[in-house]
């Protein structure tokens, strides 16, 4: 699943691909379960608006709307919200190009491109909104105190709070893993036996962690490629993610793989305490 880096490369690229562009009409496929809202009413929001700007909150696309001909309207703008589940992608194609098995959606623009959702196992979703938030804090503006305060005194493993998202909005299974082996802590210790300081160093690695990712596209581990159709190469990084029984890159001890909460979680059983 497309976790946080991978999103915000993808929003990055819509933005600057279709910025100011305008929706004329817009495509949806027979399947239900893309869609979170009604599809008239997803077709009703969508046509004849200008992209105000794309952007990522959480795990989840946010498409900016604005009417396309100026118009006095007071309140909150409308919002296309996509979520890319497990293999959704967002494609900015021609016209002419072949129109790939399971697009659900495609939203034709005044440039004459199109942008077009394909998702093969649909669990993505999409929808329309105002006002969308994430259930979540946004582990790249968080402060650090009340990072601490989000995991101090859960009896949780640490691993499976990281991965709540109505704490913290995008982290998922592969930078959790990572960012614990940087911080040095086991993920299923129990986050309330986590002192302040080492939870500090957990805040620091997240967010070292997701800005590398992002910096280098996003990790490629089966079919995630970018708003371009590029792959990303943060998964060159890993130092545990993937890694069972290779050597740690430390201090050369087999990486572990257990599963905690029903989620994989790797980790060096020397270097992670």
């Amino acid at each position: 699943m497309p976790e946080l880096p991978e999103v915000e490369t993808i929003a990055r690229g819509l933005d600057q691909r279709v910025r100011g562009d305008v929706i004329e009409s817009v495509w949806l496929g027979s399947k239900k379960e893309p869609l979170k809202s009604p599809a008239a009413e997803i077709v009703q929001t969508l046509e004849h608006q200008r992209i105000a700007g794309v952007r990522r909150v959480g795990k989840h696309i946010v498409v900016d709307l604005e009417p396309a001909r100026k118009r006095a309207k007071s309140g909150p703008r409308a919002q296309w919200i996509v979520h890319l589940g497990m293999t959704g992608r967002m494609q900015v194609c021609s016209p002419e190009t072949e129109i790939a098995k399971h697009t659900h959606a495609i939203a034709r623009l005044a440039s004459g491109r199109e942008l077009r959702f394909v998702d093969p196992r649909r669990f993505g979703r999409l929808s329309v909104t105002r006002d969308f938030a994430a259930p979540g804090s946004e582990p790249l503006q968080v402060a650090r105190e009340k990072f601490v305060d989000l995991f101090r005194g859960r009896k949780t493993p640490i691993k499976s709070a990281l991965l709540n998202q109505s704490l913290l909005s995008g982290v998922g299974n592969i930078y959790a893993d990572e960012s614990l082996f940087r911080a040095g802590i086991l993920p299923r210790r129990r986050a309330t036996t986590i002192s302040r300081e080492k939870l500090g160093a957990l805040f620091v690695a997240v967010q070292e962690v997701l800005r590398e990712a992002i910096a280098l596209g996003g990790s490629s581990i089966s079919d995630y490629v970018d708003a371009d159709g590029q792959a990303g190469f943060f998964q060159l990084q890993h130092r545990v993610y993937g890694r069972e029984s290779e050597p740690c890159l430390k201090c050369q001890t087999p990486i572990k793989r257990v599963v905690i909460a029903g989620r994989s979680s790797h980790y060096c059983q020397h270097c992670q305490k």
